[in-house]
């Protein structure tokens, strides 16, 4: 039997060419990043790997589309094997964020709760590829009975429905895990990872600007007008471009950072209570981590920490916690920070600047990165470090 040969597939157009070269940039991230799993271990690369190639596989449809692989081959069951699974997207986005923000974090068997849903979905879909197999006719229409009576009719718009329900649902958990998460950090370490966060922070944001965006473009078409299949080639090229933001990002940032801190104690949060007055034990504490910063400066660690700080003064994380908090009206790391500033400060008046740049006496002071740096100066004095440094020169 002879296989006809394409008369307009493969077409590389306007629209086929920029999906095509990034869709398959996507998919050798996918794969860089589950060699990482299978060499390190590291389960939060296999979940961005599949995160990756599953929203890379969405866009086959319609990079094949673009092609003319529909007008091409009329008759192609192609729509049966590319089986949407964006039922899976929900779950992985938050078991993705949650594997970086949990300290050794284990998958386990009663988490594939999550993706019974598109399991469902696939065993639906390959009974009706099945079913319509075995009628009269397949070989000759594009699509059987079952695929344009029961799933184009009834089925696709219903899970449309339920993936974006589930998408919002999903979006706002994981969403509130990474704030949590964030606060968490700012009562433990003195230093808050904010390389890290933020690349948490916007892969969220990305995938929620897709989100409203695709629902937005859904309400387009229902409502007001039917789209050209031009127009509705944006969203797909907006995807297929924060796919390779998340393969390169998410390759080379070191989540790993975070996956390793060690939340063992629960501590308070800070209260600004300035009407109540503290008690004579808050304030022996109080006077005891005062001259001890004076003296010790374990500041000037920056990888320095509510638990190590506690062995320190031999003073249990929940009673140190909470005696800065109420008697500093600070959390963790503002407290440390604020130390490291005044370390800054007296470094410029006695001249320092002249053997350091202003980078390197911040690192000599505890920090550990230039934005965290002049983000906390600012927010502590209400001017960035350069213009600190002006005013010191012109004095």
């Amino acid at each position: 039997m002879s296989i006809p040969l394409p008369l307009e597939f493969p077409s590389f157009n306007l629209y086929s060419t920029p999906l095509l070269l990034l869709v398959l940039q996507a998919f050798v991230f996918a794969f860089l990043l589950l060699v990482r799993y299978f060499k390190k271990k590291y389960v939060p690369a296999l979940i961005l790997s599949i995160l990756i190639f599953i929203t890379g596989y969405h866009r086959t449809t319609y990079t094949i589309g673009f092609m003319d692989w529909y007008d091409t081959y009329r008759n192609t069951k192609i729509n049966y094997w590319l089986i949407a699974l964006s039922l899976a997207i929900g779950p992985l986005l938050y078991f993705y964020v949650k594997s970086i923000t949990t300290s050794n974090f284990k998958f386990r068997k009663k988490d594939l709760i999550h993706f019974i849903p598109v399991s469902l979905y696939i065993v639906y879909k390959i009974f009706i590829l099945i079913y319509d197999a075995a009628q009269p006719g397949f070989d000759e229409t594009q699509n059987g009975y079952l695929k344009v009576f029961l799933d184009e009719k009834y089925v696709s718009p219903l899970i449309g429905i339920v993936e974006n329900l589930q998408m919002l649902l999903y979006l706002a958990f994981t969403i509130q895990l990474y704030y949590i998460y964030r606060k968490k950090i700012q009562q433990f370490f003195s230093n808050t990872y904010s390389l890290e966060l933020n690349w948490i922070r916007n892969f969220l944001f990305i995938y929620s600007f897709l989100f409203l965006y695709s629902i937005f473009q859904g309400v387009i078409g229902s409502v007001i007008t039917d789209l050209h299949w031009t127009q509705k080639w944006w969203y797909h090229f907006f995807t297929a471009v924060a796919i390779i933001y998340f393969g390169i990002k998410g390759y080379f940032t070191d989540t790993n950072k975070l996956n390793n801190l060690n939340f063992s104690v629960t501590v308070k949060e800070s209260i600004d209570t300035p009407q109540i007055e503290l008690s004579e034990d808050v304030i022996k504490i109080k006077e005891k981590i005062e001259e001890f910063m004076e003296n010790e400066k374990p500041f000037l660690n920056p990888d320095l920490n509510l638990t190590e700080l506690s062995k320190m003064l031999k003073i249990p994380p929940p009673t140190l916690s909470d005696a800065i908090n109420s008697g500093f009206k600070k959390n963790f790391n503002d407290f440390i920070n604020s130390y490291r500033v005044k370390a800054v400060q007296a470094m410029l008046q006695e001249g320092k600047q002249q053997q350091l740049s202003l980078l390197g006496i911040a690192y000599e002071c505890g920090f550990n990165s230039k934005a965290t740096f002049n983000r906390v100066f600012k927010k502590l004095t209400n001017t960035s470090p350069s213009q600190y440094l002006a005013s010191q020169n012109k004095a």
